[in-house]
Formats: C-alpha cells, sequence, structure tokens
C-alpha cells in the first residue's frame, strides 16, 4: 500500500505464489511458456486482487530443468522481463528450494538477493559465486532474513546461534528485524490473501512484515 507498482514472478514449479495469490495457474500462459519463449512475459502477467501484476507458475515448470539445456539458458529470464523491467519499481522473484538453472535465471535477472533462513546456506552461497562470476557481476545478496521464529522461546539466543552458523558460510548483512512464527500465515495463504489484509491488525507477524518492508526500504533508498 505504498504506491510502488511491483511485478511478481513465481519461478517456483510447486506455484505456491501463485495459489496464495489467487490467480489462475492452469490453462492460461505461465513462466514456463515464458521461458521457452513461446509466450511474452506480457501476455503471462494477471493482475491480482492486491493491485499488483504476477506472472504465475505451476508443476509444468519442473520440466524446464530438463528443457532449457542450449547455451544462454541462464539469461532466459532476464531477457523475459528487459522489455517490462522499467515499468515497474520492484520486480519481485519467488524461487524454487532447489538450486537448478531456474535460481541461476532467478540470481542472472536480480539485482539483490534476499535469503530467508530456511534455505540451504553454504550451497546457496556457492551459487550466488558462480553466478556474479559468469552470469551477473552485479548482483549480491542484499540480507538475510530470520523467519519461523518461536515466539515463546528464547529468540536473542535463536538469532545468535543462526547467525554464528551463518557466518561459517556466507558474509552478508542480517536484517535487525525477524519474522515470528504464526497460524496466521498458513490461514492467510489458504484465504488467498495476504498478511496485511488477513491479520493486519492483530497480528504479530503482520506487524513483523510491515517492519521489515520500513528496514528493506530504507537500505534500499540509501
Amino acid at each position: 500500500g505504498k504506491g510502488y507498482k511491483v511485478l511478481g514472478i513465481d519461478l517456483d514449479p510447486q506455484g505456491n505464489l501463485s495459489a496464495a495469490c489467487g490467480i489462475q495457474s492452469y490453462n492460461v500462459p505461465t513462466i514456463y511458456e515464458v521461458m521457452k519463449r513461446t509466450a511474452t512475459i506480457q501476455e503471462a502477467m494477471q493482475r491480482t486482487k492486491g493491485g499488483y501484476d504476477l506472472v504465475p507458475a505451476n508443476i509444468m515448470l519442473a520440466g524446464a530443468e530438463q528443457e532449457l539445456s542450449q547455451t544462454g539458458k541462464e539469461h532466459r529470464l532476464k531477457e523475459a522481463v528487459a522489455p517490462v523491467a522499467g515499468s515497474y519499481d520492484f520486480v519481485v522473484i519467488d524461487t524454487p528450494p532447489s538450486l537448478g538453472v531456474l535460481t541461476v535465471n532467478a540470481f542472472t535477472c536480480a539485482s539483490d538477493i534476499l535469503i530467508p533462513t530456511t534455505a540451504g546456506i553454504s550451497q546457496l552461497n556457492e551459487t550466488v559465486t558462480s553466478v556474479q562470476k559468469y552470469c551477473n557481476p552485479g548482483v549480491k545478496i542484499r540480507g538475510i532474513l530470520f523467519t519461523r521464529f518461536n515466539p515463546r522461546a528464547n529468540i536473542s539466543r535463536q538469532i545468535k546461534e543462526l547467525a554464528e552458523q551463518l557466518g561459517a558460510y556466507i558474509s552478508a548483512p542480517i536484517y535487525k528485524t525477524y519474522i515470528r512464527a504464526a497460524v496466521a500465515v498458513e490461514e492467510a495463504q489458504a484465504n488467498q490473501a495476504d498478511i496485511f489484509d488477513y491479520a493486519g491488525g492483530k497480528s504479530t507477524v503482520a506487524e513483523d512484515y510491515r517492519v521489515f518492508i520500513e528496514e528493506f526500504l530504507q537500505g534500499v533508498n540509501a
């Protein structure tokens, strides 16, 4: 609700982002067709209830790992996004948990990488370093966001332990904001609503995300 123009790209074959945003992901052009160059990104975009544009994904995308084998495959997404990139303040790419050709495409397209701590950090660091060397020297890890913290446990101790583990693998700033675990996140996804519309006034996790967005934007605009 800050007036930014945002494009979301679901690059995960599980399609959780598409489902959570309540948009069609079957019998329509998706990011799979865009990556195969049988549809343009404009043809695959849908407008969400939240007022931003989203390119959906479905399980067909799982085949892209095998199908995109030719030279330049790492640049497919960047080439597809280029015609519309100037129309948006932010392009947000949701990547799969595996670090194959889809994630490399996302890193090649991106200027910044945001790591939620559920990621496999050591392998991720190797992938980022490789992309910086061969595909996109400008991409950087913008920050690490600690998520799914048990609000009843000692959060400061959890954060300290996690930070120490991360320090062994990766040097990247850690956001001061952390996200507490809350059932409201799953409920919001099931109701195809964002956390602010679903539980904005009463949820600790909505407040956590609100604070994080402020911290993120301060870093971007600095």
